[in-house]
């Protein structure tokens, strides 16, 4: 079995990733990407994850490709990138999010509620349509999570330009159930 693809959990509670009994990844569409693979001469000097008792923060993540490099388009919405474009980069950076936080709790099933999503976009002078490029997040996390648990507060700002030249960074807070190890 393949480590980046969602797996059936055996206490599922929920249809979340880790519960999808009878799915497979190509039927989803979604693969969790494994850890980011940062340029070399990029340094690191932060936790992707940092849990604290319930609740989980998730730094900024970039669209990652199945393999876990960044994936294109790059640059600036409406500039060399559409805003369709910059909307599936957004749903590419939450997959991102997903499989760190998979990677950090074990299991999505311990998700009790997406609390906040932080999304940064890099655009063009001019283009202020930020919001409905942050939908990607969104609408993902309402799919997979139904919107009990994967609706959230969120920000999505417009910027000049992002790290490795990323059309989205987004970041996220997660509360956990009680008792999750």
């Amino acid at each position: 079995m393949m480590s980046n693809v969602a797996a059936v959990s055996p206490r599922c509670r929920r249809r979340t990733l880790d519960c999808r009994a009878g799915f497979s990844a190509s039927q989803l569409g979604l693969v969790l990407p494994p850890p980011v693979k940062v340029p070399p001469n990029v340094k690191v000097n932060f936790a992707w994850a940092r849990r604290h008792g319930d609740r989980v923060l998730l730094s900024g993540h970039g669209p990652q490709s199945p393999d876990g490099s960044i994936a294109p388009p790059f640059g600036q919405v409406v500039g060399p990138v559409s805003p369709e474009d910059a909307y599936q980069a957004a749903r590419l950076a939450t997959l991102g999010l997903l499989a760190t936080l998979r990677r950090t709790i074990g299991s999505l099933d311990h998700v009790a509620a997406w609390l906040s999503a932080s999304g940064y976009v890099a655009v063009a002078p001019g283009f202020t349509a930020t919001t409905n490029v942050l939908n990607g997040c969104s609408d993902l996390l309402v799919e997979v999570f139904g919107a009990e648990i994967g609706t959230h507060a969120r920000t999505a700002i417009g910027v000049s330009g992002l790290p490795l030249n990323c059309p989205v960074v987004i970041a996220a807070e997660v509360a956990l159930a009680p008792g999750t190890p």
